[in-house]
């Protein structure tokens, strides 16, 4: 049983690694990426659906995403979705596919958008303390309820707090590789 729950710590705080990692890839740098914009919801037959669904997404030069809709009547509704969207960008529709032109980035923008990568960062480590925390206190009520001892107790604890700071570790790597990405010209 405490294997279990220590495992299932580790788990819970590799899926919050694991969902700043896809929160970065959203975050545009100077490149074009395909998760820009494969989350977009377009209004298609009246559901909202993530553009991924709907289209081929490719990256024709290292600032173009190209947009190709799977279905030719959804054209007009994807190319709405990206204007409305958080982008900033406008695509061009040339009738069958949809390019997105990415500007290149300014000073203040990189600086604007390292400080919502650090937020993104810090909302996960407080995410895994807090899991941390939650295992601390199961391993605590274990103890009280006599289900192991109080030295096996300190033993997991001890094991938490290096598992924690693992995983602190992991995600000063991801946002430390995403502002050097995004600083790079």
């Amino acid at each position: 049983m405490p294997k279990d729950a220590m495992k299932d710590l580790k788990d819970k705080m590799d899926k919050a690694v694991e969902h700043l990692r896809s929160e970065m890839a959203g975050v545009r740098t100077g490149r074009a990426h395909p998760a820009l914009v494969e989350d977009i919801k377009v209004d298609y037959y009246g559901a909202p659906t993530p553009l991924k669904q709907l289209a081929n997404i490719s990256i024709p030069e290292a600032r173009q995403i190209l947009v190709s809709p799977w279905d030719p009547s959804a054209i007009k509704n994807v190319e709405k979705a990206i204007l409305a969207s958080p982008l900033g960008v406008t695509p061009q529709n040339d009738g069958e596919a949809i390019r997105i032109n990415l500007p290149e980035l300014t000073q203040e923008r990189r600086k604007e958008l390292t400080k919502v990568v650090r937020q993104y960062a810090e909302e996960t480590k407080v995410a895994v303390r807090n899991l941390r925390r939650e295992g601390n206190d199961l391993y605590k009520k274990m103890e009280k309820d006599s289900t192991i001892s109080e030295d096996q107790m300190h033993d997991y604890l001890e094991e938490i707090q290096e598992v924690t700071d693992g995983y602190i570790e992991k995600i000063d790597e991801v946002l430390k590789d995403k502002e050097q990405e995004i600083m790079e010209d």
